[in-house]
């Protein structure tokens, strides 16, 4: 018996044009395909198991205190509309934190579009049948793959709102990746006139994986999930931080053409640019972008001070007013993580290539990039 979702992409045009052989491929193995990447991609959300996962959970959640900003563009968008969350991303705990942020306030959590990785084992069980995550295989060339993965996103628009991230798998580097947009040009296939993009964009004071992420800075395979979690958790003894989630004005993409190269292109430059402006500035990541391999604290804070002028003036969302403030706030935590050293009155760096990590967390938003440390 098929799903209504799945019985909706094989009645799409595009699948139909597959399967008479549009791509060299037709008859009983096209359909063959077809039919076994959406087995792969059918998930299911059960709300009120989803809820309920925060308790097992709560040995990472709670050392993530949980805060958003501007929460009144999704209260007002979900009267009337659907919803495609489009985030930055950061760490494995961003898909944990921004819907329960939602939830926190009242609103459903989406379904969630996420590395394939992370569908093995009781994890994946979890992801397909409780939070309703869709694996993505991300990187893929085949066309009967992407066709599939397409049509499925676009019917589950019409249907679920949805959580992803254009910049495909975490910055490995920490900066603001290019879009990939795969996800978007589905969006503009759903012919879901009443589909809206709110860009998001989630900050943490630490990330949890700051170091996996930084020594690698480049994402040169796909490691196993397991691998990684062990990891995660030995770098979680002492962690704490703070996840900032900023929400933006909703972009409206029903009136767009779907078969409009210009028009998804200006789409997707338009939703990183709205994550980046609305990407919260912490204390730490303005330290990082300061520092020096050694600076006297007076130095550093003037500093952090020629910092936030330049960034107000470029009007970014910061959470620090000053650089007394910033190294009261981040110094501390850096120290304890690991990443500086106070000594006699100066700072040092000891792991240089997180404290770049977090640095380039805010390069985009400054006129001259690529200039720390």
């Amino acid at each position: 018996m098929l799903d209504d979702i799945t019985q909706a992409v094989l009645a799409r045009e595009e699948i139909a044009k597959y399967l008479r052989g549009a791509y060299g491929e037709s008859g009983a193995q096209a359909r063959e395909r077809i039919h076994a990447y959406l087995d792969e991609l059918r998930t299911t959300q059960r709300y009120k198991i989803y809820r309920a996962l925060q308790h097992p959970l709560y040995p990472i959640l709670r050392k993530i205190e949980r805060k958003q900003e501007n929460l009144h563009h999704v209260t007002a968008a979900v009267r009337a509309h659907r919803i495609m969350y489009a985030s930055n991303h950061k760490s494995h705990t961003d898909y944990l934190v921004e819907p329960l942020v939602l939830d926190d306030n009242g609103v459903r959590p989406p379904v969630i579009a996420a590395g394939i990785n992370l569908f093995g084992g009781p994890l994946g069980l979890i992801h397909r049948h409780v939070t309703g995550a869709i694996p993505i295989r991300r990187n893929t060339k085949d066309p009967a793959y992407l066709i599939t993965l397409k049509a499925y996103v676009a019917e589950v628009l019409k249907r679920h709102d949805l959580l992803f991230y254009p910049e495909g798998g975490r910055s490995y580097s920490g900066e603001l990746k290019a879009v990939k947009t795969g996800l978007i040009s589905a969006a503009l296939t759903a012919d879901c006139p009443d589909l809206v993009i709110i860009p998001t964009a989630i900050a943490y004071d630490l990330v949890l994986e700051d170091r996996i992420l930084a020594r690698q800075r480049v994402k040169k395979r796909q490691r196993p999930f397991t691998r990684e979690l062990a990891e995660m958790v030995r770098y979680a003894v002492g962690y704490r931080s703070r996840a900032f989630v900023t929400f933006g004005a909703p972009i409206p993409v029903g009136h767009r053409h779907a078969q409009s190269r210009s028009e998804l292109m200006e789409l997707s430059r338009a939703i990183r640019a709205r994550i980046g402006a609305l990407y919260k500035v912490l204390p730490t990541a303005i330290v990082a972008a300061a520092m020096r391999p050694s600076i006297a604290k007076r130095d550093l804070e003037g500093r952090i001070d020629r910092l936030i002028e330049e960034l107000a003036a470029r009007h970014a969302n910061l959470g620090v007013a000053s650089g007394r403030q910033a190294l009261e706030e981040a110094a501390e935590p850096l120290e304890t993580r690991g990443i500086i050293v106070a000594e006699r009155g100066r700072f040092r760096v000891r792991e240089r290539s997180v404290l770049r990590y977090y640095a380039r967390t805010i390069e985009h938003l400054l006129a001259t990039t690529g200039r720390t440390h």
